[in-house]
């Protein structure tokens, strides 16, 4: 595992010499790649020279973004080539559009639409593109996960993952490894029950292969919620189910709910086999009931790797904390034992997904709340503060040398010198709530807008080059 995961950390240096336009690069789900690291190996064409000058075109959209696009170059759509952005609104509709110039691809609109548009039922799940760069695989508030052509948006099969829609929401992102689709669940606004959180793997032909249920675990395949005599325990950080690279073992979090180590697992770490058919480890905070009872998740945050043995984990209380993976290996329940614990950059709650940046001998780990953006240096298990402003964001990305972070409260797009955070420029936008950019090809696209806005229509915004 650890020579693996040594490639995967080579292959995420970035460069701010790259000023020359680059194309030829996808960028296939949230974080770029399945460890989500939000850190991107390759160059961008985008530089500190020629940032401040690129042009902005906002796309009128059949729904709000509340998460970030995916990208493919070149690919064949209605028979001629084109780079192309694929968004999934709040709403399920799926859109393709063409980076170039703007204009609409294709829209997919999923079963029931008409039922639920306006409503509180929602998805926030960033999609997620097959290998083979010819369908990609996008959530609804149907509870529907469905495999569309990238060719002209047709659906080749979708597959419920939740017996409950209207309680079991897809908010993170989907997820992509071994040949399969990895989704979760979680719950909506207020927890109300019965709901729980589960992760669910399906293959590419649309089958359901295994489901690991965080409450009443015991319990293989879909459950119906009210079946079981716990609820909530959702899983819903933006980042969704993190790949660890080498093993391809599922690292997730959980939310508020009972936890009693054998078959609840609420306010807890979770890893699991890559097939999740097995929990293979675990860690809960020692005031995991102090965590229930007042609605504070560890969950609200997903995992992120910083090395071979070495993973950390925030959540609604502000805490950011280093975890050993040898320690928390093994079914038995393993409660506290943190290698270190720090603030969030405003010590506020966290929903972010942190940006991992591995440079030289250094890793740097970025992080964004609603009241700042700070980074730290991560070197021999611990964490050392790097940086800090006081600009809040959504969850950062490292492209081509240069830290984006999205100021939802205010609006624009913050562009920073990663090692010093010295502010490179602000590039003008609407604002938001959970959106994050991607940045490829010396291009940026960042959705604006707010899922709870309840709005069926929304704007994606994309800079170029002029």
């Amino acid at each position: 595992m650890a020579s693996l995961a040594a490639a995967a950390i080579a292959l995420s240096f970035g460069s701010s010499s790259q000023a020359a336009a680059v194309t030829g690069y996808d960028w296939t789900r949230f974080g770029w790649d399945a460890a989500r690291t939000s850190a991107p190996a390759f160059p961008t064409g985008i530089t500190a020279e020629n940032v401040g000058s690129l042009k902005r075109q906002d796309i009128q959209l059949d729904g709000t973004v509340d998460s970030s696009p995916i990208y493919l170059h070149g690919v064949s759509v209605a028979g001629s080539a084109h780079d192309v952005f694929f968004v999934t609104t709040t709403y399920g509709k799926t859109e393709a559009i063409d980076a170039a110039n703007g204009k609409l691809l294709w829209r997919f609109m999923p079963a029931g639409y008409s039922s639920y548009a306006g409503s509180a039922q929602i998805t926030t799940a960033t999609p997620v593109a097959d290998p083979s760069r010819q369908w990609i695989y996008a959530a609804a508030p149907n509870g529907r996960i469905y495999k569309l052509s990238v060719a002209n948006g047709h659906a080749a099969w979708s597959v419920s993952i939740t017996k409950l829609p209207s309680r079991e929401k897809i908010a993170a992102s989907l997820n992509f490894a071994d040949g399969h689709v990895i989704a979760a669940t979680g719950g909506y606004i207020g927890d109300a029950p019965p709901y729980q959180g589960h992760v669910a793997i399906i293959s590419p032909g649309g089958r359901l292969l295994h489901v690991w249920n965080s409450l009443c675990s015991n319990r293989h395949g879909l459950i119906e919620p009210s079946s079981c005599g716990a609820s909530d325990s959702a899983m819903f950080g933006r980042a969704g189910v993190v790949v660890v690279p080498g093993s391809g073992n599922l690292l997730t979090a959980t939310g508020n709910a009972p936890w009693d180590g054998r078959t609840n697992w609420g306010d807890a770490v979770i890893m699991l086999n890559p097939s999740a058919t097995a929990m293979i480890g675990n860690y809960t905070p020692t005031n995991t009931d102090e965590l229930n009872r007042t609605d504070t998740d560890v969950g609200s945050t997903s995992p992120f790797v910083l090395s071979a043995n070495y993973i950390g984990q925030s959540g609604k209380d502000a805490k950011i904390r280093v975890l050993s993976v040898p320690r928390l290996r093994g079914t038995k329940p393993h409660k506290g034992g943190e290698l270190q614990v720090v603030s969030t950059p405003s010590g506020n709650a966290l929903f972010t997904a942190p940006a991992v940046w591995h440079r030289s001998s250094v890793t740097y780990v970025f992080v964004a709340d609603n009241g700042a953006t700070q980074a730290w240096r991560f070197r021999n298990g611990r964490l050392s503060s790097a940086w800090r402003v006081d600009t809040p964001g959504t969850s950062p990305v490292v492209a081509g040398g240069l830290l984006y972070v999205f100021d939802a409260k205010d609006g624009g797009l913050n562009v920073y010198e990663p090692t010093t955070g010295k502010l490179i420029t602000k590039l003008d936008s609407a604002d938001g709530h959970w959106n994050s950019p991607i940045v490829v090809d010396g291009r940026i696209a960042l959705p604006v807008g707010d899922a709870n806005s309840h709005s069926t229509s929304g704007v994606l915004s994309i800079w170029r080059r002029s």
